[in-house]
């Protein structure tokens, strides 16, 4: 709820079709376009933490969600509203920054603990075989610049990474000497939740 609040803060209120994909072939997925991934809007059901890798760093919480639309869409209609708004609001910018089409993330980091620091330049994505770091970073809620985390405070941003980050492969999330895991249980769910969503859609 505090993510919600500090997003609704800064003012960011601001199909095609596919059969369903047989479960438990996450090679499957990597076979269509992402336009041949989308579901229609607003029946996904699955929560934001469902789709997003979690770190536990330093007295800190470091959580990373992507925002390519064939993902989010799978998410229940009022969350999938507010990420699309979120990258719709900075993909234009973070592209201009960047020089090359990206993948956007959205990042935060979320503390307990008073005047815990962060560095967000380190956050990293391993992806094919291939460490990335940002090519660009949008803030979104305004005390981002600080690298300082108050009490039960979250700071907020959207990252751009190169456009290839392939999402139907293995993606690590590192930052410092942590690195994430579960990607592949995500597949697995977005997987799922694809195929239910069609039957609720009734295609």
């Amino acid at each position: 709820m505090r993510l919600f609040a500090a997003l609704l803060s800064v003012g960011l209120a601001c199909g095609c079709t596919a059969a369903p994909l047989p479960l438990g072939s996450l090679s499957g997925i990597g076979s269509q376009s992402d336009d041949d991934r989308l579901i229609p809007p607003g029946y996904g059901s699955l929560r934001q933490d469902d789709v997003t890798l979690t770190l536990d760093i330093d007295g800190a919480q470091l959580k990373v969600t992507p925002l390519s639309e064939w993902v989010i869409r799978l998410t229940a209609p009022d969350t999938w509203s507010r990420l699309s708004a979120l990258a719709n609001a900075h993909r234009d910018r973070v592209t201009r920054r960047a020089g090359e089409p990206v993948t956007l993330f959205l990042v935060s980091f979320f503390s307990r603990i008073p005047g815990t620091m962060f560095r967000p330049n380190d956050v990293e994505l391993v992806n094919r075989g291939r460490r990335q770091r940002p090519l660009a970073i949008s803030p979104v809620t305004p005390g981002w610049g600080s690298e300082r985390l108050e009490q039960e405070e979250t700071q907020v941003a959207i990252y751009a990474f190169t456009g290839d980050v392939d999402l139907d492969q293995s993606l690590t999330v590192e930052y410092d000497v942590e690195a994430s895991v579960g990607w592949d249980e995500i597949l697995r769910q977005l997987e799922s939740e694809r195929a239910r969503a069609l039957a609720r859609a009734e295609l």
